[in-house]
């Protein structure tokens, strides 16, 4: 199997994961925050989506630069989210199965105009940038419905809110 069967598998059970946490979300704690210099709830989940979206990214381009191609997303509920993941999630699939496997090893660069923020080749990319980032920042939005007292999903198994009479 190859690097983007691999990467197309994964973006399958990976979108369902953060679906399902998006999901959760109550629209009313769009702009709860754990402390004052955190991201709110409604900053990160957004944060998590868009991340989801620079697959296509690294897919068809050699960088993603801030200052020209970042545009913010400006939805404000989960249901917002919801229908953009779907969409993300056919735009990658597509790019990812377009994609020449002999291309991972290419250069990806993030600027900030002149700036570079990350240099690196293609697959690693994909893993830091985007799916590491993602994973990470789910695992915040995790604590933070958990904080708001909100049941939370299980992503790899049964969650402690879930009937884990599994094991």
């Amino acid at each position: 199997m190859g690097i983007k069967q691999n990467y197309l598998a994964e973006l399958e059970r990976e979108i369902a994961s953060t679906k399902k946490l998006i999901a959760c979300i109550p629209n009313d704690k769009w702009d709860w925050k754990p402390h004052e210099k955190s991201a709110s709830v409604g900053e990160l989940a957004k944060h998590i989506t868009e991340l989801t979206g620079w697959t296509v990214n690294i897919a068809e381009k050699d960088k993603l630069d801030f200052r020209k191609d970042y545009i913010p997303l400006s939805v404000t509920t989960k249901e917002d989210l919801l229908n953009l993941l779907d969409i993300y999630a056919k735009e990658c699939k597509e790019a990812l199965e377009k994609f020449d496997d002999a291309k991972w090893g290419d250069k990806w660069s993030l600027t900030a105009g002149e700036h570079i923020i990350a240099e690196l080749p293609k697959f690693a990319a994909k893993r830091f940038i985007v799916n590491n980032h993602i994973y990470h920042h789910r695992g915040q939005l995790s604590v933070y419905l958990r904080l708001l007292d909100v049941p939370i999903p299980g992503m790899y198994g049964p969650s402690a809110d879930e009937n884990a009479k599994t094991f």
